[in-house]
């Protein structure tokens, strides 16, 4: 039985796709049906003059995940996650976004050959990270998680996205675009080509 001061890992399963527009706003949409907090939608947006806004659909994944990251506004909105097919789509507050999901490359094809374990064991996600760094820059898989925590990310799968359209109030965003500049919401950006990834990450934690 874990003891005061043991570290503990909170698992959040899910899938992360990150995309830029045209218009220079980036957003990234974590979907996560499996969490300690139960199934959330959650999206981080950046704007073209670097405005951080988190959409979160209740106050509590909001305090955690404004914890984990760094924004300049919170939102407490509505968020709908639809899927039809190959395409995604999600209505969060003033924020439309829908996406095609492409194929796998050969980042993808590497990843899905990890064994499941050990692609998300502390260990290896530690011993990777310079390696991540140096093939997807931007990219990390362990750094701060705020308040004394650590962060590992198990990327799992990897597709790109084919296509994509998004609404910021009402404003048309423009077409699909890299994600660049990187987004500046935690240590590490999501990869400059859009992508839509596999993901479980883990926040480790100490017991009180």
């Amino acid at each position: 039985m874990p003891t005061a001061g043991s570290p503990v890992l909170d698992r959040f399963d899910g899938w992360i796709c990150g995309l830029g527009t045209t218009s220079g706003r980036r957003i990234v949409v974590g979907h996560w049906p499996d969490t300690p907090l139960g199934p959330f939608t959650d999206v981080m947006t950046e704007s073209a003059d670097g405005h951080r806004t988190l959409l979160a659909p209740t106050g509590e994944v909001a305090e955690f995940v404004s914890a984990t990251y760094t924004f300049d506004e919170v939102r407490v909105v509505p968020v709908s996650h639809t899927v039809d097919d190959d395409r995604r789509r999600v209505v969060a507050g003033p924020l439309e976004v829908s996406w095609r999901i492409g194929g796998r490359p050969l980042l993808g094809r590497l990843l899905r050959a990890v064994p499941g374990p050990l692609a998300v064991h502390p260990w290896w996600l530690r011993v990777i990270d310079p390696i991540a760094r140096r093939a997807v820059p931007g990219v990390r898989t362990v750094g701060s998680a705020g308040g004394g925590r650590r962060e590992y990310y198990g990327a799992r799968d990897l597709h790109r996205v084919a296509a994509a359209w998004a609404r910021w109030d009402d404003g048309d965003c423009g077409g699909l675009a890299p994600v660049v500049p990187p987004v500046r919401f935690g240590f590490g950006s999501a990869p400059a080509t859009p992508s839509h990834v596999r993901i479980t990450t883990l926040v480790e934690r100490s017991l009180t």
